[in-house]
């Protein structure tokens, strides 16, 4: 059979037979798919190879910035940890971590509560009596009490009044009666205290 029989052309009428098969009755070369297959795993195992050289480097010239390991500064393998996230055994041992942690803590929310509680805290010194030193005899007054003494008797004068020329422009300071106690409440403070008034007056 002459070569160019192997090969359909244009030219060539198709055969109904294989038409009527419906697919191609020839052979996928497996050799190039053999081909492919190799020169992905050769490069794959090329750059696991490089991957794992630079890694190494990098680690080394880690540990040498960092110098010889001690008590503050040593390798962890962090695998063993686990993930806290999904680990509720890690999450009660965080919980108890942070509990016997000694301050300043980290905060455990957005803050609003800690800075609400700690108002409140000032709010119980500033409206209330309390003792400073009780065997003295110092007590802590509220601040209303202290500003209505501090506008009748004044506050006091040092003794040694600074001598120092005054400048250009330089105006005498005078005591002002304050306008604010300095105290500010927060969004989420003034938020709360607006439901607690709308439930009083629900309630009423």
């Amino acid at each position: 059979m002459p070569m160019h029989e192997h090969h359909s052309t244009s030219d060539q009428p198709l055969d109904p037979a294989r038409i009527a098969k419906g697919f191609e009755e020839s052979d996928v070369r497996v050799s190039g798919i053999v081909v492919f297959l190799t020169a992905l795993g050769i490069f794959v195992v090329v750059s696991a190879v490089l991957c794992y050289g630079i890694g190494k480097v990098i680690n080394a010239q880690l540990a040498k910035a960092d110098g010889p390991p001690d008590k503050w500064a040593h390798p962890v393998d962090v695998r063993k940890l686990g993930n806290l996230a999904n680990s509720p055994e890690l999450q009660k041992q965080y919980a108890d971590l942070v509990k016997s942690f000694p301050t300043p803590r980290l905060q455990t929310d957005d803050g609003y509560q800690e800075v609400a509680d700690l108002h409140t805290k000032e709010d119980l010194l500033l409206d209330h009596y309390t003792w400073v030193d009780e065997p003295k005899g110092v007590v802590r007054i509220p601040i209303d009490r202290a500003m209505e003494l501090i506008a009748k008797q004044g506050l006091p004068v040092s003794q040694f009044p600074s001598t120092a020329p005054m400048l250009a422009h330089d105006v005498k300071p005078t005591v002002q009666v304050p306008l604010t106690s300095g105290f500010a409440r927060t969004g989420y403070e003034q938020d709360e205290n607006a439901k607690m008034q709308e439930l009083k007056g629900g309630m009423q």
